[in-house]
Formats: structure tokens, C-alpha cells, sequence
């Protein structure tokens, strides 16, 4: 089994912290589809990532559908609750913070457009996009110990990975000094193993 990705993707990086959380080896091929000529769109017709590629070499994507299938391969750290409300909630978390990282990524991007061609508009839709779900983020984990009841789960991972995307590619953004529940839970996160060996960079 491999995973096709890179480093900074937030998306890559959650599936690379549940198979660390989960304990599963799994082999970390780097390839972009920003680089020409790259590999990704024989796995994936979509050309996104992370691809996840099985020993009979099919393939699975996107992060979400790849970690359900994590999760429900092994039986141990359980990431996602099996039904009922809980399930539900644990998904809305990685939908917030799936949507968090795609806001972020436009927001970069669009920064990173030349001169003349770059929308105010647009830029300022995905800040507002971003403020909004950090706000309402940080009003729903209020005190708790983590997003979801009294354990962590792939709801903490999604919102982590979104915080740590940020980070990278937003660092004048001072998001723990509005949102503190955010930052603690962060702290709390960063201690982890698994988002210490997964740490984004370039």
C-alpha cells in the first residue's frame, strides 16, 4: 500500500495522521499535481491528492473516502464512531475543518497571483470564510478537552492539520490570539506524535 502526496497539503497530511494513529505501514510516494508531468492523474482521473493506492493497485480518493477506509480496516484507535450521532458529528468536524484547508488554499493562491490580476474580492471572501469557521469552531469546543466528547478523534485531526495548513501558508494570520479554545486544543495536538513526525513544510 502507498500514499501519493506531498508535505504541505493538509489534506495528505490527515491521512498520514491517521495511519500513524492507527499503526498501519504504508509506503509515502511525493508527487504533485502542480509539477508537470506528474504521476498523480493514472490513480486519480481528478489529478487532486492524496491518492491512496492498494496492493492490487487500485486506488482510492479523496482524504475522506481514504480514511473511512483506514478506519474501518483495522480495529484498533477507532477514529470515527460506527452510527448514530456521534458518527455524525465527528464527520461535520472533518467537513468544518476539510473546509477550513480549502479556503486557506484559495486565499494562497489567489496571494500568490501577480500583480493586476489578483482579486481583493476574492481574497477577501476566503478570509471571511476562514474567520467564520474559526469562530464558530472555537465557540463549539468552548472548554472541552477535544472537538467531540471526551476523546480524540478524527474530528481533532481534521481541525488540526486545517490550523497547521494555516500556520504555513497564512503566517501573518494570528489566529490563537481571537480564538484561545483553538490554540489550547492545538498545543494539545502538536504534542502528538503523529503531528509532530507530519509537521507541513515545502
Amino acid at each position: 500500500m502507498k500514499l501519493i502526496g506531498t508535505y504541505p497539503s493538509p489534506f495528505v497530511r490527515k491521512v498520514r495522521i491517521v495511519l500513524a494513529e492507527k499503526k498501519i505501514d504504508c509506503e509515502f510516494l511525493i508527487d504533485s499535481p502542480w509539477v508537470a508531468g506528474n504521476g498523480i492523474a493514472q490513480y486519480n482521473p481528478l489529478g487532486k491528492i492524496p491518492v491512496l493506492v492498494l496492493d492490487d493497485d487500485s486506488a482510492i480518493y479523496d482524504s475522506r473516502v481514504i480514511v473511512e477506509h483506514l478506519d474501518n480496516g483495522t480495529p484498533n484507535n477507532k477514529m470515527i464512531p460506527p452510527s448514530g450521532r456521534e458518527r455524525m458529528l465527528v464527520k461535520r468536524w472533518e467537513a468544518l475543518g476539510d473546509g477550513l484547508c480549502e479556503a486557506a488554499i484559495a486565499l494562497h493562491l489567489e496571494r500568490k497571483r501577480k500583480d493586476g490580476e489578483r482579486s481583493e474580492g476574492w481574497i477577501k471572501r476566503q478570509r471571511n470564510r476562514i474567520e467564520n469557521t474559526l469562530s464558530v469552531a472555537n465557540a463549539e469546543i468552548g472548554e472541552q478537552p477535544w472537538c467531540n466528547g471526551s476523546g480524540f478523534s478524527l474530528a481533532d485531526i481534521a481541525l488540526g492539520t486545517a490550523l497547521g495548513y494555516c500556520d504555513l501558508r497564512l503566517p501573518d494570520f494570528d489566529w490563537r490570539t481571537d480564538y484561545p479554545n483553538l490554540a489550547r486544543l492545538f498545543e494539545k495536538l502538536s504534542q502528538r506524535q503523529s503531528f509532530i513526525d507530519t509537521v507541513p513544510h515545502d
